[in-house]
């Protein structure tokens, strides 16, 4: 009876597995029809490679995709300075649920407290489970959307970010932009409301938010968005960096 159970279990497998590269239900009955079962086995491992083989192809392609400077995971990742809103729970967090309902981020400290750490693992953690995603400088991003306007490249450009789950605009508001930034960069962060989410790194709290926009009802424009479908995430303690410096003796994480 096992061996029977074994049987239905290996062809509901291969049957799924057939299904997910789109072979038609016919031709899958046709083939178990008058397979053997040793055919079918390699039939199963023929289809169970492909399968593995477009997902390691597809992650690649999505992580060439999200630029991400430097892979960061979340092994070891020490939460302990990393205050989360009452109500909301690191699982919940690390579940990215917040991608599915298009919430946004705000991871606000001073430098080197693992901001950038932390959204970097969260964004390959979405690309694991086969997200789209877009690790974006704020500041160089600034830089290539003027370029793409002065060129007419702009709505491509537009177009491919809009393709993201997630976009990471990392340190945020660390350089201010002029009005013309300001704009294109509203225009990212507008467009991508109740659509997708956005995770923003940044050391400027909200108050002082439109010194980085020079223009504060653009500023008060974009805080009501994301306040609205967001969550501020604090992060204290000692800068990461200078405890663990070379410089000062200190060992280097590996």
């Amino acid at each position: 009876m096992s061996q029977r159970n074994e049987e239905r279990t290996d062809i509901d497998r291969l049957r799924a597995r057939a299904r997910a590269l789109f072979i038609s239900q016919a031709t899958i009955d046709d083939l178990l029809a008058w397979a053997t079962p040793r055919q079918l086995q390699a039939v199963d491992r023929l289809l169970r490679t492909e399968l593995d083989n477009r997902e390691t192809s597809k992650r690649a392609r999505l992580l060439r995709r999200a630029r991400f400077p430097v892979p960061k995971t979340l092994d070891g990742y020490d939460f302990t300075n990393v205050k989360l809103p009452d109500g909301y729970a690191r699982d919940e967090l690390l579940s990215l649920d917040f991608v599915g309902r298009a919430q946004d981020l705000v991871f606000y400290g001073k430098t080197g407290r693992g901001k950038t750490h932390l959204a970097t693992a969260l964004g390959m953690s979405a690309i694991d489970r086969g997200m789209n995603v877009r690790f974006l400088p704020t500041a160089e991003l600034v830089l290539q959307l003027g370029r793409a306007k002065r060129e007419g490249t702009l709505e491509t450009m537009l177009k491919d970010i809009a393709k993201a789950d997630l976009i990471i605009l990392d340190e945020f508001g660390y350089v201010p932009f002029d009005v013309d930034g300001a704009r294109l960069l509203y225009q990212v962060i507008a467009g991508s409301y109740e659509r997708r989410s956005i995770i923003f790194t940044t050391n400027i709290e909200f108050s002082k938010w439109g010194t980085i926009f020079a223009d504060d009802k653009l500023a008060a424009s974009i805080i009501d968005r994301i306040v609205h479908h967001g969550r501020l995430i604090e992060f204290t303690g000692q800068s990461h960096r200078i405890s663990q410096a070379l410089m000062f003796g200190k060992p280097q994480n590996q």
